[in-house]
């Protein structure tokens, strides 16, 4: 059960002004830890520590693969890439631009494939309104901090995963190629 606040959005500048938009309630955080525990506890032949070593070489595996430039594919959750962040406007020509000038940084981009693509979530998904009690409070951390007010809660940025936004929410998993501009 996917649980959701209705937020009002309060920028004056948007078109969506005062318009009510709903955003997932997220109650907690699973870290690599806990994903173990919840694996082996389903049956698996692995303990929750070899389960978690496992996880723990395979995130660094990744990070070392997409900074050589590749994409990591994982069936049924999402194809992992890096996409750059331009600055607004780009340079006029292309003797003009400058990495320093022109690129504000890298984002990691996550497109869903397989059994998470947005239509099969949506056979899937259960909806239900959040009573006023549940709402999460942001952590220290940041975990449910910084989520935006109102616009388009498909492709928002929250706390500690800003940096995860795919710039393409749903989709195919398909390799699509953002370089050009600023997807943010």
């Amino acid at each position: 059960m996917i649980f959701y606040d209705l937020r009002q959005n309060k920028n004056k500048d948007s078109k969506a002004f005062k318009k009510w938009f709903a955003y997932p309630e997220i109650k907690e955080t699973v870290d690599l830890d806990d994903l173990a525990a919840h694996m082996s506890s389903h049956n698996m032949p692995f303990s929750k520590g070899a389960i978690k070593g496992i996880l723990t070489d395979m995130v660094s595996c990744i990070k070392e693969l997409l900074l050589e430039g590749k994409n990591v594919k994982i069936a049924d959750l999402a194809i992992f890439s890096l996409g750059i962040k331009n600055t607004k406007g780009g340079a006029d020509s292309e003797k003009e631009f400058s990495v320093v000038k022109h690129i504000q940084g890298v984002k990691l981009r996550a497109r869903a494939t397989g059994d998470l693509i947005t239509k099969n979530l949506n056979l899937d998904a259960s909806l239900k309104k959040a009573t006023a009690n549940t709402s999460p409070q942001p952590s220290p951390n940041g975990e449910g901090a910084g989520q935006t007010e109102g616009g388009d809660s498909g492709n928002q940025n929250s706390g500690e995963n800003g940096g995860q936004n795919s710039g393409n929410t749903g989709g195919n998993g398909g390799n699509t190629d953002y370089s050009g501009g600023n997807m943010d």
